[in-house]
């Protein structure tokens, strides 16, 4: 059974910075390209970050480049995300899977929930 655990939200002030954590098991996370994703309210759900499986392909969305930095423990099976620089227009509940464009299962964690705000 895969199970994703998404942990390290909160509320910050702006250009303030936050580190999210996402646990994985039930499938053979060093195979895997791991993702981040996000969803705002009333907005669809978008990729923000990609990572192949051995960390040496990289791919953030534009508005998130020069301050979010994705990386993974495949030892420990899981998936960080340093967020810098933080602006209110990152707040969403942050969700991360497998895969990077078509998430690779069907089942999400309960996501993070980061606020940006004074």
């Amino acid at each position: 059974q895969v199970q994703l655990v998404e942990s390290g939200g909160g509320l910050v002030q702006p250009g303030g910075s936050l580190r999210l954590s996402c646990a994985a098991s039930g499938f053979t996370f060093s195979d895997n390209a791991m993702s981040w994703y996000r969803q705002a309210p009333g907005k669809e759900r978008e990729l923000v970050a990609s990572i192949d499986n051995f960390g040496d392909s990289i791919k953030y969305t534009e508005s998130v480049k020069g301050r979010f930095t994705i990386s993974r423990d495949n030892a420990k099976n899981t998936v960080y995300l340093q967020m810098n620089s933080l602006k209110p227009e990152d707040t969403a509940v942050y969700y991360c899977n497998a895969g990077t464009v078509v998430p690779r299962f069907d089942s999400w964690g309960q996501g993070t929930q980061v606020t940006v705000s004074s």
